[in-house]
């Protein structure tokens, strides 16, 4: 399998991982699109809600049952029922929506990566998507 390379950084206030997700709802993220991929966000603005696809850089190590937003009060489930970082592979989805494009910068609301996360692709999220 190919290595990934980021096509860009997200920035935002968040500099520790979070256990519950409910902090980034709505909360405000700016996504750091790289020079060389700039081209790619060309008319990215026809949409409202984009996939994010990111890695969770600082989550170490995986575990396959975990206690929902570590709480320990709340019984054990599989890793893949869950938004952990805590993964085999460390990648993060979102669905974020899109507030502005200004050039290289996407403004989003609701994405759940901490600063400096890699972002490793982004989608449109549509239903009248069309190619």
């Amino acid at each position: 399998m190919d290595s990934f390379k980021p096509i860009g950084f997200v920035e935002n206030d968040f500099k520790e991982i979070q256990h519950n997700p409910d902090v980034f709802r709505d909360t405000v993220s700016r996504i750091r699109i790289l020079e060389e991929f700039v081209e790619g966000v060309y008319r990215i603005d026809d949409f409202s809600r984009l996939y994010v696809i990111f890695v969770f850089d600082r989550a170490e190590g995986y575990r396959l049952k975990i206690h929902p937003r570590g709480d320990e009060s709340k019984p054990l489930r599989g890793v893949f029922a869950t938004r952990s970082p805590y993964r085999p592979n460390p990648i993060g989805l979102a669905v974020v929506r899109l507030e502005a494009v200004q050039g290289n910068i996407l403004i989003v609301r609701d994405l759940d990566a901490i600063d400096g996360s890699p972002v490793l692709d982004i989608k449109p999220c549509e239903d009248d998507v069309t190619y």
